[in-house]
């Protein structure tokens, strides 16, 4: 039998914040790290997300829809910080 949670918090305003991290990650990375490097930074960024998104998702205390929480998170950061990558390359391609 389970007990009905008291003061439910919402599930989805942790992938957002994953997401939000990814992408302030990605404007990092697209202002510190050299055109040349900056896939390579992208994938340590996206490596950082993994163990954020972990947190965030223990910090909230639910075990329920986890692993579909943490798919969410991870999806979207890459689907976010893949835009990010395109755009910071095609800024590139047409800046010089």
């Amino acid at each position: 039998m389970t007990s009905p949670l008291i003061a439910p918090r919402h599930t989805l305003i942790g992938v957002f914040v994953v997401w939000g991290i990814a992408a302030a990650l990605a404007v990092l990375v697209g202002a510190l790290a050299e055109p040349d490097w900056r896939a390579a930074w992208m994938g340590v960024g996206m490596g950082l997300i993994v163990p954020i998104a972990f947190a965030v998702h223990l910090w909230s205390g639910r075990s329920q829809g986890f692993i579909q929480r943490m798919a969410l998170s991870m999806i979207g950061s890459l689907f976010v910080m893949g835009l990010i990558g395109v755009g910071l390359g095609l800024a590139t391609l047409f800046s010089g």
